[in-house]
C-alpha cells in the first residue's frame, strides 16, 4: 500500500481483464503512471483443480445462479476471466461498432501484429476435436479451426490445464500485458474490493476500496472501470449512475456429450475448431473439460452412468446469441430468464450436435443443463457511455464487456483488447486529460 502514499497516479484502472489490461498496456507506452486495482488473488498460476475452483467456482462471488439455476461463471483473479478462457480470437462485430462511430479495425490489426493469433497446429488439435471436426465436415458443416491467442511452442500435449489456468504461459492472458506495464512503472494492488467512485459536481474524484478490512481512497485525473459485466454496473450504481445493469446478455450454452469406443481423449486444448451458424443463431465447437468438471456437469443432469466415460466422450458446445433482458439486483444477483426463442435455438443446436456425434459413432448422447459466460451490455455504448467509452462524469470511463451494446454470441476477448487500445490512445493523445 506504500504506492498510494508515494506515487501520484495519472490513471486508476479497476479490474485486470482484457479491457483493463489493454488500456494499461497502451497508456504505459506513453509513460503514464497507472494504478490497477484487482479484487482477486495475484497468486502464481498452478493449473490445479483446487486453484481453478478458487478463481471461478465460489458461489455468490465467481459462480452466480439465475432463478432458473443457470450457472454464470466469471473469473475473480488477477487477469480476470482470461486466466480461465480458451484463448479464442474472433473478430469484433465491426458493423455493430460502426453504427456508434467506432472503427476497431486499426486496433484489431495492431493486436494481430503484436500477439500470436493463429489456429492451433495439427499436432495440438486433440483426438476428440479431430473426430468431431471430421464428422461435422462429412455432414457438410463448414467446421474449421478457430484462431487462438497462444504461444504454441509452449503448449504441452495431453494437457488439460487450460480451464484451470495455464502454468506454462502458453495461453495469452491479461496478466502478460499488465506485467509489461508493471515493468514500466505501473502499480498493481490485488485483493482490493472497489465499492464506489467518489464524485463531486459531475466529476469522478477518487476510488473507494477495501483491502484486508480497511477502507482506502485514491485519486487520479482519469478513472477507468473494467470490473466486468457484473462488477462494473454495481460500482456505477453505487457511484450515483443509475440505469446500469439492465437489459443485458450472457451467451447461454449447453454441451452435448456422446461416448465413442475407439477414441482416448479427455486432455486437450478446448474449442480447437467449430463453426458459427449465423442463420440459426448459434456457434458450435468441441469443448473438452478436465475429468472433474465433466463429472460435475454429468452429475448435475443425473447421468451418473456416464461418470466413468470421460476419456471416451466427444463434447460439443452449443452457444447462442441471446436477447437483451433481465437486471442485476443491488447485491449482484442475476435476474434473467431464457426466453422461448433462446431455448429453441439451443435445442436446435443440440439436435444438430447429436447428428454430428451420431455420425462420429457416438452413443449414450445427453446434454448438460444451461450455463452462461461473457455477461455484457450492462453499461452500453449509446446508453451509459459514449463513443469514447466515457460516462456522464467528466473523467470516468468504462472498458469491459458491459459497454458492448448488443449480443453477438461469440467470445469477446479480441474486441475488448481493441477497445482498450482505442481508449488508451484516446486518453493519452486526444482527451486532454493527461497532457
Amino acid at each position: 500500500m506504500n504506492a498510494l502514499k508515494n506515487t501520484p497516479f495519472d490513471v486508476i484502472i479497476v479490474g485486470s481483464g482484457p479491457g483493463a489490461a489493454s488500456v494499461t498496456h497502451e497508456l504505459s507506452r506513453f509513460g503514464k503512471r497507472i494504478l490497477i486495482l484487482e479484487k482477486g488473488s495475484g497468486d502464481k498460476i498452478k493449473g490445479t483443480p483446487l486453484q481453478g475452483a478458487s478463481f471461478a467456482l465460489i458461489p455468490g462471488k465467481s459462480l452466480l445462479f439465475t432463478q432458473e439455476l443457470l450457472a454464470l461463471v466469471r473469473g475473480i483473479v488477477y487477469g480476470g476471466s482470461s486466466v480461465l478462457y480458451y484463448a479464442c480470437a474472433f473478430d469484433p462485430p465491426y458493423e455493430m461498432f460502426d453504427s456508434h462511430g467506432i472503427d476497431l479495425r486499426p486496433e484489431v490489426e495492431q493486436t494481430k501484429n503484436e500477439l500470436p493469433i493463429a489456429p492451433l497446429s495439427d499436432d495440438l488439435v486433440g483426438p476428440a476435436a479431430k473426430r468431431i471436426m471430421e464428422s461435422a465436415q462429412a455432414l457438410g458443416h463448414p467446421w474449421h479451426k478457430i484462431p487462438k491467442i497462444v504461444y504454441q511452442e509452449r503448449c504441452r500435449l495431453n494437457c488439460d490445464k487450460c480451464t484451470m489456468g495455464c502454468p506454462y504461459d502458453a495461453k495469452w492472458t491479461s496478466r502478460m500485458y499488465i506485467d509489461e506495464a508493471l515493468g514500466r512503472g505501473s502499480h498493481l494492488i490485488t485483493g482490493s474490493h472497489v465499492k464506489r467512485i467518489v464524485t463531486d459536481t459531475g466529476s469522478a474524484n477518487a476510488v473507494e476500496f477495501t483491502k484486508a478490512g480497511r477502507t482506502h481512497h485514491v485519486s487520479a485525473p482519469v478513472i477507468v472501470l473494467a470490473a466486468g459485466g457484473i462488477g462494473t454496473p454495481l460500482i456505477l450504481r453505487n457511484s450515483g449512475i443509475g440505469g446500469a445493469g439492465y437489459d443485458f446478455f450472457f451467451d447461454p450454452l449447453i454441451v452435448a456429450m456422446g461416448e465413442v469406443d475407439d477414441v482416448s481423449c479427455g486432455k486437450e486444448f478446448p474449442m480447437a475448431a467449430g463453426y458459427w451458424d449465423v442463420d440459426e443463431g448459434y456457434v458450435m465447437t468441441d469443448l473438452v473439460w478436465p475429468g472433474w468438471i465433466f463429472s460435475i456437469f454429468a452429475a448435475e443432469v443425473l447421468r451418473f452412468d456416464r461418470l466413468a466415460s470421460h476419456r471416451r466422450t466427444l463434447p460439443i458446445m452449443i452457444k447462442v446469441k441471446d436477447g437483451l433482458s433481465g437486471h442485476l439486483t443491488s447485491r449482484g444477483i442475476v435476474c434473467k430468464r431464457l426466453d422461448k426463442e433462446d431455448r429453441r435455438k439451443l435445442l436446435r443446436g443440440y439436435e444438430c450436435a447429436k447428428r454430428i456425434l451420431q455420425n462420429a459413432g457416438a452413443h449414450h448422447i445427453f446434454k448438460t443443463w444451461f450455463m452462461a459466460t461473457h455477461p455484457g451490455g450492462t453499461a452500453k455504448i449509446g446508453d451509459l457511455v459514449d463513443g469514447n467509452l466515457k460516462t456522464r462524469l467528466s473523467n470516468l470511463y468504462v472498458c469491459d464487456c458491459s459497454v458492448i451494446p448488443e449480443s453477438w454470441g461469440l467470445p469477446p476477448t479480441l474486441t475488448l483488447i481493441a477497445l482498450g487500445k482505442r481508449l488508451g490512445r484516446h486518453l493519452a493523445t486526444e482527451s486532454g486529460l493527461l497532457s
